[in-house]
């Protein structure tokens, strides 16, 4: 039975291989990018009532029985994304008496109006005039030029927020607002009214804290934006500009669709048109994004070939799939030329580092991450490539470069160094929580682990930095924190592997508590979940319906612990092969992962292929070792 399930896995993982190597599954998002995209196009002047029509039909079939949209499947209504999906509507043409707007907007109104929506929603309305712009924060656009001594300069925050925020220093600065039909309106979605708003930032209940000072400072740069000269103004935009049309090549800006957007949107306001090569660049790939269906059309956030390909690798090799497998082979060959061979924002804290990472889309090229960097390279390491000069030198400067983008803290952040100025997350434009990328313990497990698998151990000096961060980070119950994947289950598999690769001593106190905090998790029917609410509420880690993916990753861990002949491994390996479909996949009835954790979930439509294949592959083999 075990042997057939895994048969069956693989030939169905192999069917979704694409020709030219590289395997990509769908990447879902939440409503708010489909509803984003609606109002894109039409600050564009480029509708598109076809699309429009099936881009409503997908919003009403999110829409939930109190009227509002979520972000995640099961979770509680969002202000937000309902906020955004109502001026979708009025921009497509919905009347507000349509029964679906009037559900939404009695739910907005419940929670307080337009005003309690987040900043990235204010100013997308202040850009059709429908939000006041002074009840967004300030962002100079001078920010671009304060230098690196500087607190707050933007090699300090994350690189999909400065992909984002540098367009939005122009759009902030020029204000523009694209005039709209008066029934297209959202006035009715203020409370009491709109000239009766309040559009303050809410204030913490204590008086000195960091966000009243930041509140009070963003009222003070309101006034100085109005009333004061500002002589490096037109120099900051031009720069702003040029920092754009540098980094907007093929893959988009930072190959994400908020980045994207903005990007095309400022070029726009700037007078480029269409088809010129920067601009016409923007808009195709923003349309590469697009899941167009019969009648229905959604937006993903972006694409993720360049992790798919690894993962699927790993759990082919990991379930005896032969090494030298023609898929492999060409999916060896894909992956090396994904290889960023130039310099890009990391420099800045690394200059002396040479190129040497992977993206995470099919181009990226000045953003490489460090999680793809070390699953490609553990996906090359497993693969019988042939021993040429040129594999050689790729893997070598990948190693050094990943190695290279290890913090002072001992773990890794995803696509910068030490970006970990906290303190940030308070500011007004923050209210998303996620300005920074700070080491997590998911990419210092993937660390470890790819040191292992390249016969390091942990006496090696970064290993025993990473080591000592995760041992520092651990958390109370016993697992690690999932900064990229749902949630502490995700986090204690990573961590777990790394230790096993690195030879750690698997008997160790902290690896047995971990091992019994897994153990605890698991449900009934023998799987393992945990919901997408555990980044609000930790104490629900590890809770949650049986997923195949999540599963998966308990399995994975307890089987780096070295646990092939506990009961709840054998449990949990049946609950994969009853739960597998005829034709060798499985599917993950929620989702799985997240952007921004709080904020922005996703769901990668492989993890339920690879990852359970990935389990059943090292337990097959681990009873094979142990028999």
């Amino acid at each position: 039975m075990l042997n057939d399930s895994i048969g069956r896995a693989q030939e169905y993982l192999l069917s979704l291989q694409h020709p030219e190597g590289y395997w990509l599954g769908e990447l879902e998002a939440d409503s708010t990018l489909t509803s984003e995209y609606i109002m894109h196009r039409h600050f564009l002047r480029r509708v598109d009532r076809d699309r429009e029509r099936k881009a409503a039909n997908y919003l009403k079939a999110k829409q939930l029985p109190d009227g509002g949209w979520d972000l995640f499947p099961g979770g509680a209504s969002d202000i937000s994304a309902t906020v955004k999906a109502y001026f979708a509507f009025k921009l497509m043409g919905y009347s507000p008496d349509d029964a679906c707007m009037r559900r939404a907007r009695e739910n907005i109104v419940a929670k307080g109006g337009v005003t309690k929506a987040n900043v990235f929603t204010k100013i997308a309305l202040a850009l059709f005039g429908q939000y006041d712009w002074r009840g967004v924060p300030s962002m100079p656009v001078e920010i671009i030029l304060f230098p690196r001594w500087f607190y707050f300069n933007l090699t300090e925050v994350s690189y999909w927020s400065r992909t984002v925020i540098v367009p939005l220093l122009i759009l902030m600065d020029l204000k523009p607002v694209c005039s709209i039909p008066a029934a297209a309106s959202i006035d009715e979605l203020y409370v009491p009214s709109r000239a009766a708003a309040d559009l303050r930032f809410p204030r913490s209940e204590r008086l000195f804290t960091w966000k009243n000072f930041f509140i009070t400072l963003d009222r003070l740069l309101h006034g100085l934006e109005r009333w004061t000269p500002r002589p490096f103004r037109a120099r900051a935009r031009q720069q702003a500009l040029a920092w754009i049309l540098t980094r907007m090549g093929p893959g988009g800006l930072g190959g994400i669709y908020p980045a994207m957007a903005n990007a095309v949107m400022a070029l726009h306001t700037l007078g480029y048109s269409e088809d010129h090569p920067k601009m016409a660049e923007g808009l195709k790939e923003i349309e590469l994004l697009g899941i167009e269906e019969a009648d229905r059309f959604h937006l993903q956030p972006c694409l993720s070939p360049v992790w798919d390909t690894p993962l699927a690798v790993n759990a082919l090799v990991e379930s005896a799939l032969p090494r030298d497998h023609p898929a492999l082979l060409r999916a060896a060959t894909w992956l090396l030329q994904q290889q960023i061979l130039r310099r890009g924002d990391w420099q800045v804290k690394r200059p002396e580092l040479p190129a040497g990472g992977w993206p995470f889309q099919f181009r990226n090229d000045f953003y490489p991450d460090t999680d793809d960097s070390a699953m490609v390279l553990m996906a090359l390491k497993k693969i019988a490539l042939p021993d040429r000069a040129d594999i050689r030198q790729a893997i070598e400067i990948g190693l050094e470069w990943f190695l290279g983008m290890q913090s002072k803290s001992g773990g890794w952040g995803s696509f910068d160094v030490d970006n970990t100025r906290l303190l940030l997350n308070n500011i007004p434009f923050a209210d998303h929580g996620a300005l920074l990328d700070p080491p997590t313990e998911d990419l210092a497990g993937r660390g470890l682990e790819m040191l292992g698998t390249y016969g390091e151990t942990r006496v090696h000096p970064r290993a025993a930095r990473a080591l000592g961060f995760v041992k520092r980070t651990q958390d109370p119950r016993g697992g690690w924190y999932g900064r990229w994947g749902a949630n502490y289950i995700y986090g204690t598999w990573s961590v777990l592997r790394g230790l096993q690769a690195i030879g750690e001593d698997l008997n160790a106190p902290y690896v047995r508590w971990a091992v019994r905090w897994l153990e605890s998790c698991q449900n009934a029917d023998g799987g393992w979940g945990e919901t997408l609410l555990s980044y609000a509420d930790p104490t629900l880690a590890g809770k949650g319906e049986s997923l195949p993916s999540q599963t998966a990753w308990a399995l994975l861990g307890l089987l780096a612990a070295g646990e092939a002949e506990n009961p709840a491994v054998a449990r949990g390996i049946r609950f994969l092969i009853e739960t597998q479909r005829s034709d060798g996949s499985w599917d993950d009835p929620f989702w799985n992962a997240t952007g921004f954790p709080r904020v922005f979930f996703l769901k990668y439509h492989l993890y339920p292929v690879y990852f359970p294949l990935w389990a059943l592959g090292v337990y097959r083999s681990a009873l094979q070792r142990d028999g």
